[in-house]
C-alpha cells in the first residue's frame, strides 16, 4: 500500500487533499471527487517535487521506480486485476500542473499492453477486434509520445506491421508494462518543456517553476461495446453563458477520440437519449461538482459496459461572453462574491467582447465559402494558413491570419495563439481547437467537413464564428460599446467599489465636468515614462489601453483614468495590483 509518507507519490484514496501545488490540479480533482463518493477509477500520483528533481538531472529520482511499483501494487488491489497478469490491469499515463493546461503536456493511455496481454483481454471479454483495437491505440499512443517515432499508425494497421514498422524506425516498444510505465513518466515529465508548454505558459503568464505532477490511473473502456463510450460535459455552456448542461458523446470510443478532433461526435442529449439513468446520474454529479467547486465544471467521462465514471473535473475554459454570465449569474445565485466574480473575468477577456463584431447590415451578399459548429465567439477578418509556423511568421509581419487545419493538436498552440480566428474541418465543441479557442478567446469554428478548407488557403475571409459561418472576402464589422451591454455596466459597478483609481468613460460628459476635468493630459504616445506623468491628475489617451501603460500611469500617482474601455481599464488596475501582492 502507499502511505501518505512516501516521498515521491501518493494514493488518491480521497482521505487526504493534498495542495495542487504538489499534486496538481487532476490528481486534485479525482482525490474530490473521491471524498465525495462519485465513481473514480482507481488512481496514484506522482508529484511535482519528482518532476522537478527530473528535470534538474534529466533521470527518474533513485527511490521513485520502488515507489511506482508499490503503487501499482495499490491499484492493483483495489481494481481486482494484474499489471501485466492474465486479468490484466491496462494504465493511463497523465500530467497535471497546477494550473490547467489543456492538451499542452503528454498522456499514455492503455499502457501494459503486449501480445500476450492482448490475448488474455481478448480472451477475457470475448472480443478480439476490442482487444487489438485497444492494443493498437497503445502503440500509436507510444510511439508518438514516447519513442518520438515518425511511424504514421492508422486504425486499420496490424498489430505486427506496426510494430515492424517502428523498429524500422530504430524504435522499441518493451513488452515489459514496468519498462512503458517508467518511460511514460518521463515523457510526461519532458512535456512540461516542450515548445507548445512553453508558449501557452507564456501567453497566459503561467510560471515555468509549477512543474507536472503524473497521474497513473486505471483504465476504464469506453471502446468496449454498445454500451461503453466516452465524453466531456459542463456543467453550464461554455460559449454563451446558459445555465444549462453543454457537451459531447461518442459512443464506443476513448477519450482520446473526442479530444484530438479526429472524431466528430454527438451532442451530449444522445446520451440522454440512449442512457437516461445514466446521463441523470451524470447531470447529479456535475451539479454536486458545481457546487462543491463554486465554478462552472469542465469533466470527462467514461462508461464501461453501462457503468458510469469520472476521470477528471476541473474549472471550465469559457468564452469571453460566457466568462462575464457566469460571473454575473453565479454572484445571483449566491455561489460567489462580487470579488471572485472579479476575479474571474480578465480585462483581456472584456476587451475581446469589445472587438469588432459584423455590422447589422453588413454585405451579406458575399460568398458563404464554409460552415461548422461554433466553438468560440467573435469575428476574424484575414488571410487563410494552413501552417502554425506560418500563421505565426506571417502575424509577426503584421498580417492578420486565419489558421485553417483539419484538425488542431498541441503542436498548433504558437499558431492558433497568433491568429484573429481557427477554423478546422474536423471535431466537435469539446475538441482541443475548441477548448484552446475559449481559453484563449480566439474566435474559432470547428466541424466544416472534410477537404472544405484547402480551397481557403490564400484567400480573405471574414470568420463569422458566433455564427459558424465563414464568408468570402472582408465583411463590414463596427465596434460596441460597453455602454450598451447591461452585464458590462453591472461588472464595471462592482470593480468601482473597491478600485483604488478612478476610471471613467471619456464619453461621460457629467462625470468629466463634475471632476473638472477638461483639462485632461492626453497620452496616446505608448512609450511615454511614468517619470513624465508625475504631477498629473488625469490621463487618458491609448496608452492606458495597455497592461504597461496603465502601471506606469499609476505608478506616477495618477488618480484617474479617462477611456473608451472603463471596465476593461479598470480591471487591468485591479490585475495590476494583484500582481504586485502576488510578487
Amino acid at each position: 500500500m502507499v502511505e501518505a509518507t512516501t516521498k515521491y507519490t501518493i494514493l488518491l484514496d480521497g482521505e487526504i487533499l493534498p495542495s495542487k501545488e504538489l499534486i496538481g490540479g487532476k490528481a486534485w480533482s479525482l482525490c474530490r471527487m473521491k471524498s465525495m463518493g462519485l465513481s473514480v477509477p482507481p488512481a496514484a500520483v506522482i508529484t511535482t517535487t519528482a518532476c522537478f528533481e527530473y528535470l534538474k538531472t534529466g533521470v527518474l529520482p533513485s527511490d521513485l521506480r520502488a515507489e511506482i511499483r508499490d503503487a501499482v501494487t495499490a491499484l492493483e488491489e483495489q481494481a481486482g486485476r494484474q499489471f501485466g497478469g492474465k486479468k490484466p490491469l491496462l494504465l493511463s499515463v497523465r500530467s497535471g500542473a497546477a494550473v490547467s493546461m489543456p492538451g499542452m503536456m503528454d498522456t499514455v493511455l492503455n499502457l501494459g499492453m503486449n501480445s500476450s496481454i492482448e490475448e488474455a483481454l481478448a480472451l477475457e471479454t470475448q472480443d478480439v477486434e476490442f482487444a487489438r483495437d485497444t492494443h493498437r491505440r497503445f502503440l500509436s499512443l507510444y510511439a508518438d509520445i514516447v519513442l518520438k517515432s515518425s511511424t504514421p499508425i492508422t486504425v486499420d494497421d496490424k498489430i505486427k506491421s506496426i510494430l515492424e514498422r517502428i523498429a524500422n524506425d530504430s524504435k522499441i516498444v518493451p513488452d515489459c508494462p514496468y519498462e512503458q510505465l517508467f518511460s511514460s513518466v518521463e515523457a510526461v515529465f519532458s512535456s512540461w518543456n516542450s515548445r507548445r508548454a512553453k508558449r501557452y505558459r507564456k501567453h497566459n503568464k503561467i510560471s515555468d517553476t509549477l512543474g507536472t505532477a503524473v497521474v497513473i490511473q486505471a483504465m476504464v473502456f469506453g471502446n468496449l461495446d454498445d454500451d461503453s463510450g466516452t465524453g466531456v460535459l459542463f456543467s453550464r455552456n461554455p460559449l454563451n453563458g446558459v445555465k444549462e448542461p453543454y457537451g459531447e458523446y461518442l459512443s464506443r470510443a476513448q477519450g482520446e477520440d473526442v479530444v484530438s478532433g479526429t472524431c466528430t461526435p454527438e451532442p451530449i442529449s444522445a446520451l440522454q437519449d440512449k442512457a437516461p439513468i445514466l446521463y441523470q446520474e451524470l447531470i447529479r454529479s456535475a451539479e454536486a461538482l458545481e457546487r462543491e467547486n463554486t465554478d462552472v465544471q469542465d469533466i470527462e467521462f467514461t462508461i464501461q459496459n453501462g457503468k458510469l465514471f469520472l476521470l477528471q473535473s476541473r474549472a471550465a475554459k469559457r468564452s469571453p461572453e460566457a466568462a462575464v454570465s457566469f460571473a454575473i449569474d453565479m454572484v445571483d445565485e449566491g455561489l460567489i462574491n462580487k470579488k471572485t466574480a472579479l476575479s474571474r473575468v480578465s480585462s483581456e477577456q472584456v476587451r475581446t467582447l469589445l472587438r469588432p463584431r459584423l455590422a447589422q447590415h453588413s454585405d451579406s451578399t458575399l460568398s458563404v465559402v464554409a460552415k461548422g459548429e461554433s466553438a468560440c465567439y467573435g469575428v476574424g477578418i484575414g488571410l487563410v494558413v494552413a501552417s502554425s509556423d506560418e500563421a505565426e511568421r506571417l502575424a509577426g509581419e503584421g498580417h492578420r491570419v486565419v489558421l485553417a487545419r483539419s484538425t488542431t493538436s498541441p503542436e498548433d498552440v504558437h499558431g492558433m495563439i497568433a491568429s484573429c480566428a481557427v477554423i478546422t474541418e474536423q471535431g466537435g465543441s469539446t475538441s482541443h481547437a475548441a477548448v484552446v479557442g475559449r481559453a484563449l478567446g480566439v474566435p474559432c469554428i470547428v466541424g466544416c467537413g472534410e477537404n472544405h478548407l484547402s480551397s481557403l488557403i490564400g484567400k480573405m475571409v471574414t470568420v463569422d464564428a458566433t455564427e459558424g459561418i465563414v464568408y468570402e472576402g472582408c465583411l463590414n464589422v463596427e465596434e460596441p460599446n460597453e455602454e450598451d451591454d447591461p452585464r458590462l455596466i453591472m461588472l464595471k459597478r462592482w470593480v468601482d467599489e473597491t478600485c483604488s483609481v478612478r476610471v471613467i468613460s471619456f464619453e461621460d460628459s457629467d462625470a468629466r465636468e463634475a471632476l473638472n476635468l477638461d483639462d485632461v493630459i492626453g497620452c496616446d504616445d505608448l512609450s511615454i515614462s511614468k517619470e513624465a506623468l508625475q504631477g498629473s491628475e488625469s490621463v487618458r489617451g491609448s496608452m492606458i489601453d495597455s497592461g504597461k501603460g496603465v502601471s506606469n500611469v499609476i505608478e506616477a500617482g495618477v488618480k484617474i483614468l479617462v477611456t473608451r474601455y472603463p471596465l476593461a481599464v479598470a480591471l487591468t488596475v485591479q490585475e495590476y495590483y494583484k500582481d504586485i501582492i502576488n510578487t
